[in-house]
C-alpha cells in the first residue's frame, strides 16, 4: 500500500487505498492532512434506508398471500407444531420455542401469539387470555397455557408439501410459506404499519368463506363483507370489496331500556368499552349528549359488562331517547368508520389487491395442496401395492430358500432378481436394488406366519383407495368442494354471523346535538350570541348550531352561533336555522322605497351561503319591512292593515288573508298590498297551515322515517296523526310522526299510519291457558311512546300472526289431538269473533297444537247483500296429512313440507 504522503486526493476529498473494496475511505483535507474521525455517508443512507424498508415490509408488517401470515406468526406455528404432544404449553415455553426462529425478542413473539388466542380460531387457550371487547390484556405468559387446535392441525400442517428454509442463525428449518388448505388471512384479519405503507384486512365469517370458496370454484361470483367478533352492527354500502379507498361503518348496538336508561350492548370493532365510555363522557362534558346520574353512588354511565357487553347510558330528564341514541352514534365511539387497506405479499413484492383476489388465490391455493396431498397419496399407495406383491411372489414362491447357499449379499441379490423376472412386468415400475433388499430384510416369523388370504385382502383394499385416489385426481374440484363442505360440518358449527349486516341514515349532528347553550339577542346594536346572558333570551341551541337573523331593512343572513357576533342592527327576527326546512315559512310585507308600494311575499329559507347577507325587497335603498312573521307549519294568518291618514284611498283600513299569497322562493318580489302610504300593520287572527298534510314514508332497511319518498308511503300526516306500531312481542305502541324516531324493522310486526277504526286479527298462544286463541280489536288508547300488551302479561305467552287486513285469510297448520295428524286450515276471523277490547283473551282455537301459522292475501270486499251481511264462512278445510307408520307426529311430515309462517 502507499503510505500516507504518497496518497493522491481524488475528487470530494476521498482517497483510496488499493484494499478499497475492504478498506473504509480515507478523508484529507485541503492541507492533505488525513482526518481519520469522520465517514462518508454520501449514498450509504439511500441504500441502508431502502434495505430496512424492504426488510420490514417483508418480514415484519405486511402478510404473505399464501398463508395469509406475517413471519412471527408462522413461527410461532411452526414452533407449536414442534413441540405439539396434545397437551396444553405455557405460553412462556412457547415463546422460548419460537425464538430460535424469530430474532426479535419475546416482546413480539408473546403480543403476537395473544392476538391469534384472541381470535379463537387456530389455538386452544387455558387461563386469561384478555378480552378484546373490554381491553383487558391477557395474563402473564407463564399463567397462561396454549395448544394448537384441530383445526389448526388439519388445515395448517402438512411435511410432505411444505417449502423449507433455514431459520435464521442456519442451525434449524422453517417454512417459507405453511401449506394452509383455508382462507385463513380472510378469516383473521390482520394489521400492520410498514415503512411507507399499511395494510388492514378486515375478517370475515368462517362460514361465508367456505360458501364463497365452494361457489369460485362453481365459477360463480362472490360477494364478502366483513364480520367482527364484537358484532354490532355494519353498513357495507362502500365496503368496494376491501379495495383501499373503500369504508365500512360500524356501530353498536343500542336499546331503549326505558325512557330514561338506553343499554349499549355491544362494541364496534377496534374500540374497548373503556374507550367508548370515555367518549360518552367527554360529549357530554362538550354538551352533545345530556347524561345525568340517577343517584349520589350511581355514575351517568355504568358498565356492566360480563359474559355480554352491557354499557348502561341515564338521560336528563325530558330527553327523548331517539335523539340521544343519534347523538351517540353522531359524537361518540358508538359509530366508527374503518378504512380497508388489503397490502399483501404477492412474489416477493407487495401488492394492493381486493377481499375477491385474496379469495380466488386461497382458493386455487388449496385445489393445488389437496392436488399435490393426493398425488402424494396415489404415490404411496402404489409403492405399498408393489411392495406387498413382491412380499407375497418372494413368499408364496419360496424365494427366500434360493439364496440359502449364496455365500455373497451380491449373490443374494442376483438371485433374488432372477427369481423376480418372470413377474417384472406386472409392477408399475423398474424394481430396484433397494426393494430387493428391504426383501432380505423381512423376517422368519413373519414368512412363516404369512396368510396370503389376509395379503389379497389388503391389497384390495390398496386398490380401492388408490382407484379412489385416482377418481379424486381426476375430479379435483368436486373433491375441494367436499373438502370445504366437511370443513363447514367440522368446525363451522357456532362461527355464525355475529354482525348485523344494514343500511346506516346519515345523522346531521346539528339535528341531534344536545342544546347546551343559550341564544341571545341585542336587537337594537345587532349582536346575538350565548354570551349575552343580560340580554333578550331568545331560545336554547347548541354551539353547531346555525343562526337565522332577519333585519328591519330587509336583509337576511345565516351565521354559525358564536360568543358574540354583530349580524346588524334593527334586529326583528332570529332562530335556530334548520336546513332545508320547507314548511317553515315566512310571511313578510315591506315598503319599496323607489316605488312607495307595499309588497307582501311568502317564501322558506332552505339553503344558504352561511355570512352572506341576502335582499329579501326589490334591492332599492331605505326600503324596510312594515310586517313579518314566522310559521313552522307554513300558517297563513289574517292582518288588519291602516293606512295614512293622509293618503288618497277612500278605504283607510282592510284586512289581508296571507292564505291568497303563494308561496315562492326567497327572492321573489312579491304581490302588491297597497299602493297608498302604510301606518301600521297588525295581526287580526291567527292562521291555518295552507302547507296541509305532511307525506312520510318507511324505510324498513333502516328503521327510519323520511319525506325523501325512500321505503314505503304511510300516508299523509297532519299535526294530530300518530302512527301505529305493533311489534313481534305482542304489544303496540303509537308514536309521533317525528323523522327523528328510530324503530327497529326485526322487532316490527306492523308500523301503518293510525286510523282509530282499523281493527286488528290477531293469533296467539296464552301461557296461563296454554291454549291458543284468535281475537279481533281496536286500539282504543291515546297515549304517545306508551307499550300496551295485547296477548297478556304472562311470561311464556307469544304472538304468531297479526294482520291489520280487513278480511284477513290466515292458513293454520295444527293438530286436534295431541299425537293426531297434521290438518291444515284456512281461518277468516271477521265471521269467527266479533271486534271486541284490546285487553279481552278471544276465542280458544279446538287445537291441542298449533304448529305453524301463514298469513294469506286478504279477501276482497265482498259486495253487501239485501240484508246487510256479507255472509263469510268461519273456516275452510284444506286437507289432511296423514302420518307415516312409525313417523313423529310432533314434527311436520317431510313429504309435505310446511310453508314456514310469519312469526314460527
Amino acid at each position: 500500500m502507499m503510505n500516507e504522503e504518497q496518497q493522491e486526493p481524488i475528487e470530494d476529498g476521498l482517497s483510496q487505498s488499493d484494499d478499497a473494496g475492504t478498506d473504509q475511505p480515507v478523508i484529507t483535507n485541503t492541507t492533505n492532512e488525513v482526518l481519520h474521525d469522520q465517514t462518508v455517508v454520501s449514498g450509504l443512507y439511500e441504500n441502508y434506508f431502502l434495505d430496512y424498508a424492504s426488510y420490514v415490509i417483508l418480514e415484519r408488517a405486511v402478510p404473505a398471500v399464501e398463508d395469509g401470515l406475517k413471519p412471527v406468526q408462522r413461527r410461532i406455528l411452526h414452533a407449536m407444531k414442534e413441540m405439539d404432544d396434545g397437551r396444553f404449553n405455557k405460553v412462556a415455553n412457547v415463546i422460548g420455542q419460537t425464538m430460535q426462529y424469530h430474532p426479535h425478542g419475546d416482546a413480539s413473539i408473546g403480543e403476537a401469539l395473544v392476538n391469534i388466542g384472541q381470535k379463537e380460531l387456530l389455538f386452544d387457550t387455558q387461563g386469561s387470555w384478555g378480552d378484546v371487547r373490554t381491553g383487558d390484556g391477557a395474563a402473564a405468559p407463564r399463567y397462561i397455557e396454549v395448544r394448537l387446535s384441530k383445526f389448526a392441525h388439519d388445515t395448517l400442517f402438512n411435511d410432505k408439501t411444505t417449502e423449507w428454509q433455514l431459520s435464521y442463525d442456519g442451525r434449524k428449518r422453517e417454512p417459507v410459506t405453511l401449506p394452509v388448505k383455508f382462507p385463513l388471512l380472510l378469516a383473521q384479519g390482520v394489521e400492520g404499519i410498514a415503512v411507507g405503507l399499511s395494510t388492514k384486512i378486515l375478517p370475515h365469517n368462517f362460514n361465508e368463506l367456505i360458501e364463497a370458496s365452494i361457489q369460485i370454484l362453481k365459477d360463480k361470483s362472490v360477494q364478502l363483507y366483513p364480520d367482527f367478533q364484537t358484532g354490532g352492527l355494519i353498513d357495507v354500502t362502500n365496503y368496494n370489496d376491501g379495495h383501499r379507498g373503500g369504508k365500512v361503518r360500524v356501530r353498536a348496538r343500542i336499546e331503549e331500556v326505558d325512557k330514561k336508561t338506553l343499554a349499549i350492548r355491544d362494541v364496534p370493532f377496534g374500540v374497548t368499552t373503556s374507550q367508548l365510555m370515555e367518549s360518552i363522557v367527554k360529549a357530554s362534558e362538550l354538551g352533545k349528549i345530556r347524561i345525568k346520574s340517577p343517584a349520589k353512588n350511581i355514575p351517568a354511565v355504568v358498565d356492566n359488562t360480563a359474559r355480554d357487553v352491557e354499557i348502561l347510558v341515564h338521560l336528563q330528564p325530558g330527553v327523548s331517547p331517539d335523539v340521544s341514541i343519534d347523538a351517540l352514534y353522531a359524537f361518540t365511539d358508538c359509530e366508527v368508520s374503518i378504512s380497508p387497506n388489503a397490502c399483501v405479499i404477492i412474489g416477493d413484492k407487495p401488492h394492493f389487491v381486493s377481499v375477491t383476489d385474496i379469495l380466488r388465490v386461497n382458493t386455487h391455493q388449496t385445489v393445488q395442496l389437496l392436488q399435490r396431498e393426493l398425488e402424494i397419496r396415489r404415490i404411496e399407495l402404489m409403492e405399498r401395492l408393489l411392495y406387498s406383491s413382491l412380499e407375497k411372489i418372494f413368499i408364496e414362491n419360496r424365494i427366500y430358500r434360493k439364496i440359502e447357499e449364496c455365500e455373497t449379499f451380491e449373490a443374494v441379490l442376483q438371485t433374488i432378481d432372477k427369481a423376480l423376472k418372470p413377474f417384472k412386468k406386472q409392477f408399475y415400475r423398474e424394481i430396484k436394488e433397494d426393494d430387493l433388499i428391504r426383501l432380505t430384510e423381512i423376517k422368519i416369523k413373519r414368512i412363516s406366519k404369512y396368510d396370503g388370504f389376509k395379503a389379497e385382502e389388503l391389497m384390495r383394499k390398496l386398490e380401492q383407495e388408490l382407484a379412489e385416489t385416482e377418481d379424486n385426481l381426476a375430479n379435483i374440484t368436486r373433491y375441494a368442494i367436499g373438502y370445504f363442505r366437511e370443513l363447514q360440518k367440522k368446525y363451522g358449527k357456532g362461527r355464525e354471523r355475529k354482525t348485523e349486516i344494514r343500511a346506516f341514515n346519515t345523522i346531521a349532528a346539528s339535528v341531534v346535538a344536545a342544546a347546551n347553550q343559550k341564544l341571545y339577542v341585542d336587537r337594537e346594536s345587532g349582536f346575538i350570541g350565548y354570551g349575552l346572558k343580560k340580554d333578550e333570551y331568545v331560545s336554547d341551541c347548541s354551539d353547531i348550531d346555525d343562526v337565522i337573523v332577519f333585519r328591519r331593512d330587509g336583509k337576511c343572513m345565516v351565521t354559525k352561533v358564536q360568543e358574540k357576533v354583530f349580524v346588524g342592527k334593527d334586529i326583528l327576527y332570529v332562530s335556530v336555522f334548520k336546513k332545508n326546512d320547507e314548511r317553515k315559512i315566512y310571511n313578510l310585507v315591506y315598503l319599496d322605497a323607489k316605488s312607495g308600494i307595499s309588497m307582501i311575499k311568502r317564501f322558506p329559507v332552505t339553503g344558504v351561503t352561511r355570512d352572506r347577507e341576502y335582499d329579501l325587497t326589490m334591492g332599492n335603498p331605505k326600503s324596510k319591512v312594515l310586517y313579518f312573521s314566522a310559521n313552522d307549519n307554513g300558517e297563513a294568518e289574517v292582518i288588519t292593515v291602516n293606512l295614512t291618514a293622509q293618503s288618497s284611498a277612500k278605504v283607510k283600513q282592510f284586512d289581508f288573508d296571507f292564505a291568497t299569497v303563494g308561496i315562492k322562493n326567497r327572492s321573489a318580489q312579491g304581490n302588491i298590498l297597497t299602493k297608498y302610504p302604510v301606518r301600521k300593520i297588525t295581526q287580526k287572527t291567527a292562521g291555518t297551515s295552507t302547507l296541509g298534510g305532511v307525506d312520510i314514508w318507511y324505510d324498513d332497511h333502516l328503521g327510519r322515517l323520511n319525506r325523501d319518498e325512500r321505503g314505503r308511503l304511510l300516508g299523509n300526516f297532519e299535526a294530530k296523526d300518530s302512527i301505529l306500531v305493533v311489534y313481534n312481542d305482542g304489544e303496540y305502541e303509537l308514536t309521533s310522526f317525528d323523522l327523528t324516531n328510530r324503530y327497529e324493522p326485526g322487532d316490527i310486526a306492523i308500523l301503518m299510519k293510525f286510523d282509530p277504526e282499523t281493527v286488528l286479527s290477531a293469533i296467539y298462544y296464552e301461557a296461563n291457558q296454554k291454549s291458543w286463541y284468535v281475537k279481533r280489536f281496536k286500539i282504543e288508547t291515546t297515549s304517545l311512546d306508551k307499550k300496551f300488551s295485547f296477548i297478556g302479561d304472562t311470561k311464556g305467552s307469544r304472538l304468531l300472526a297479526v294482520t291489520p287486513d280487513r278480511y284477513p285469510r290466515i292458513e293454520i297448520v295444527h293438530q286436534v289431538k295431541e299425537r293426531g295428524p297434521i290438518e291444515k286450515m284456512v281461518l277468516e276471523p271477521e265471521g269467527f269473533i266479533e271486534v271486541r277490547g284490546w285487553k279481552a283473551l278471544g276465542n280458544k282455537l279446538p287445537f291441542a297444537k298449533v304448529k305453524d301459522v301463514k298469513l294469506l292475501a286478504p279477501k276482497p270486499v265482498p259486495l253487501t247483500n239485501a240484508d246487510g251481511k256479507s255472509g263469510h264462512a268461519n273456516g275452510t278445510p284444506l286437507e289432511t296429512v296423514l302420518p307415516e307408520e312409525g313417523a313423529d307426529t310432533d314434527e311436520p311430515i317431510e313429504k309435505e313440507p310446511v310453508q314456514l309462517g310469519l312469526f314460527s
